[in-house]
């Protein structure tokens, strides 16, 4: 059944691939780094209204402290979701429980025990000996039997391997020198099959209070009230339009100095892609 496109405001959060592994694999020994994580396991949260790094660490308790990121914390949250008989009979059984219960973005396998106590266990991905994705198991918490997660953050998706996200539904951009760039600072990805807008695709810029979503809609499956301004697919770059140095493939992406729309430089020409109103999403 076809969905029915909506205009929303909504909690971005990033997208990356599963990482598929096997069950055998999900943990694994590991190297320890160079500063494991020294600070408590079991450390209060508070879910605020609102989606700020700082909102986040509140949120993600130990789990994102734990993080060693090159920038902001992207993801995290505390325990909800567990209840009586989700809880699992090991640490690791309760990190799966995890994967089953958020069906989180991000790996699924390579992950190490970092710290280990009698009712806690600190997971952690780990890319070039820093913690990258964090999941703190509890064991028998009020109301909550057996292991299960308790805590969980994550960095950006471009700190993750490429193998990870390649596979994933966000993809990554980079600079002009290849180095990748936070998602918080540009990203895109296709849009949804279950809304039949797979030739349409959106770029996101900006963190989530100012952030800006720009379309490519070559078809015109996307509601042209949706749009500050039609597509168009063949245009030429305005003498004010500057390079950002952004790039993901063959596209280049330039920008004038009012950001009503995104140029994107093709191996064919340049696109204009017009500014969405708010951001649109397939529910």
């Amino acid at each position: 059944m076809r969905r029915a496109p909506v205009v929303v405001t909504v909690t971005l959060m990033a997208v990356v691939g599963c990482g598929a592994g096997d069950r055998a694999d999900v943990v694994v020994e590991g190297t320890p780094p160079p500063k494991p994580y020294a600070g408590p396991l079991d450390i209060a949260t508070r879910a605020l209204d609102e989606d700020t790094p700082q909102a986040l660490l509140t949120a993600s308790g130990a789990a994102g402290r734990a993080l060693e990121c090159d920038g902001e914390i992207s993801w995290g949250g505390g325990p909800d979701g567990w209840g009586k008989g989700d809880g699992g009979d090991s640490p690791e059984d309760g990190l799966r429980r995890y994967f089953e219960m958020f069906d989180p973005a991000g790996p699924r396998s390579g992950f190490r025990v970092e710290r280990q106590e009698s009712d806690r266990v600190l997971y952690s991905y780990d890319v070039g000996g820093r913690t990258k994705v964090a999941v703190v198991v509890a064991r028998d918490q009020k109301d909550r039997p057996g292991w299960g997660p308790e805590t969980y953050a994550s960095c950006d998706p471009a700190e993750l391997p490429a193998s990870v996200t390649d596979s994933g539904h966000e993809e990554i951009w980079t600079d002009r020198d290849g180095r990748r760039l936070p998602t918080t600072t540009v990203s895109s990805y296709a849009g949804a099959e279950h809304c039949d807008w797979q030739s349409a695709h959106f770029l996101g810029m900006g963190r989530r209070e100012d952030h800006r979503q720009y379309v490519r809609d070559p078809d015109g499956v996307i509601a042209q009230e949706l749009l500050t301004s039609p597509y168009d697919g063949d245009v030429r770059m305005p003498d004010d339009a500057h390079d950002t140095g952004y790039r993901y493939r063959d596209w280049q992406l330039w920008l004038t100095d009012d950001r009503t729309t995104a140029y994107v430089r093709t191996g064919e020409g340049v696109e204009a892609w017009p500014l969405a109103k708010e951001m649109v999403a397939c529910l």
